[in-house]
């Protein structure tokens, strides 16, 4: 089955740098309580999950009763923090994906908190569900069939009819060859993973979210290159891939990224896709971005830079595990809302204010790390307006990769961002790999399937025939 996108960007959404800033999206989502996102507010989202314990129906009532503490916290500091309004986001894990009704509960538990609140004292707040992409437990996956999807969907289906506001995933289509690809810093395989394989899969599973989300009335939002470019940032701040690998490769998520708002997702953008400010300014949808406040899940180079254009500003995931002033899910929803309070102070004084503010966050960043010098505003608006320009995502995928290392480079030239010596020479090694990429993507499937583990992945669940034996 062909799975066509139901919208194109040919153009910018956002067309002017001054215009380019947080709490402000072209197209702003409304939900149905009346919180408007990317409409002048940028509003805390809390991500939390459970303590390391095991999963299974003897340990449910202390999963339910994690779940209930932890919303009943941040609940009680948002109120007690004056938050304008909060979103929650459930990011389930793989045994409440796979067990369905465990996750449907799950969200129940949530919702019905999140009414309470906002009956007696007025917080409006939203809940973002995130079931787990679950078809990789299988090795090699099952990308359109089997019990695994059928229970991710039904999830889904089932959270949004209980209320869920937005609907979102960290999809993994395509992982199977990116793993191998950053193992060996194969920006050729990542292309493949992403422009190929990871385009074809969003394709297919975002046209079943947005077709669940007009079912129920909920908020298509939008997937994330977590599992791709986020698993990047790690190795490269462990030191085991060198960092302008992982700029390079998160700019070559976007035009896979797009794909949800090309198949109907309206937003808001996951948190944990640094690629988000790529999205905003090409779909013009409101995005949840993570920096920071994200350090209490992993560490990175881009703390501030991250927060420049965010309408959502999250923490990524935290464990509920006790601290010495609260547990930790309530810690990251201060921490949230302080964030987001000054960056509200500052655009209340002006768009000026908004625009320097925006310029510090992304000046305190962006010349340390060239992953931070990607998400530089004008850089992100550079390269978007030269991927709009390109009708397949896989030569977009192609052109934007090249379009990282040319920037990047200019950037040393300039002395605008710092790459350590021994990193310069990969930019030259990227260059050359993907001079040797066709622009078709067919011809290259063709091509690298002699250099493909095949055993680790199906072809055939991406609709492609291996045509050498």
């Amino acid at each position: 089955m062909d799975y066509k996108p139901v919208k194109t960007f040919s153009e910018l959404a956002v067309k002017s740098l001054d215009d380019f800033v947080y709490g402000i999206a072209p197209h702003p989502v409304k939900a149905k309580n009346g919180m408007v996102i990317g409409g002048g507010t940028v509003y805390p989202e809390i991500n939390m999950t459970l303590p390391p314990m095991n999963i299974e129906e003897s340990t449910m009532p202390e999963v339910r009763r994690q779940y209930a503490e932890m919303i009943e916290g941040i609940l009680k500091r948002a109120k007690d923090l004056y938050a304008p309004g909060i979103i929650v986001e459930l990011e389930l894990l793989p045994e409440t994906t796979m067990k369905p009704e465990w996750g449907i509960e799950i969200n129940k538990i949530l919702l019905d908190k999140m009414h309470e609140y906002e009956d007696k004292y007025g917080l409006k707040s939203l809940l973002r569900c995130t079931p787990n992409d679950t078809r990789e437990i299988l090795r090699p996956p099952l990308m359109k069939r089997g019990e695994l999807l059928e229970n991710m969907l039904i999830t889904f289906e089932k959270c949004a009819e209980e209320g869920a506001d937005i609907l979102s995933i960290e999809s993994t289509g395509g992982k199977e060859v990116h793993d191998e690809a950053l193992v060996t810093c194969n920006i050729r395989k990542a292309i493949f993973a992403l422009g190929v394989l990871g385009v074809r899969d969003m394709r297919f599973l975002w046209s079943n979210i947005v077709r669940i989300a007009e079912r129920t009335g909920a908020i298509a939002g939008g997937d994330t290159a977590c599992g791709f470019a986020n698993t990047a940032l790690a190795l490269a701040e462990q030191g085991m891939i060198p960092r302008v690998f992982a700029a390079v490769d998160r700019v070559a998520t976007i035009p896979r990224s797009l794909v949800a708002f090309e198949m109907g997702a309206i937003g808001p953008d996951k948190d944990c896709g640094y690629e988000g400010p790529y999205m905003k300014a090409i779909a013009g949808v409101p995005i949840s971005m993570e920096g920071k406040t994200a350090a209490c899940a992993h560490l990175s180079a881009i703390g501030n830079i991250a927060a420049c254009v965010c309408d959502m500003w999250s923490n990524e995931s935290v464990q509920n595990v006790k601290l010495l002033s609260a547990p930790a899910p309530v810690v990251s929803t201060e921490q949230l809302i302080y964030d987001c309070r000054l960056m509200n102070e500052a655009a209340a004084d002006g768009r000026s204010f908004a625009l320097k503010m925006r310029d510090w966050l992304a000046a305190s960043d962006s010349r340390l790390d060239p992953q931070a010098y990607v998400l530089r505003p004008d850089i992100v608006l550079e390269i978007s307006q030269e991927l709009v320009k390109e009708k397949d995502a896989f030569v977009a995928t192609k052109k934007a990769a090249a379009l990282a290392v040319e920037v990047i480079k200019r950037g040393l030239a300039r002395g605008e961002v710092q790459v350590s010596p021994r990193e310069k020479k990969w930019l030259d090694i990227i260059s050359t790999q993907i001079d040797t990429i066709p622009d078709d993507g067919e011809k290259f499937w063709y091509e690298i399937q002699k250099e493909l583990d095949l055993k680790k992945w199906r072809p055939e669940e991406y609709d492609l025939e291996v045509t050498h034996a």
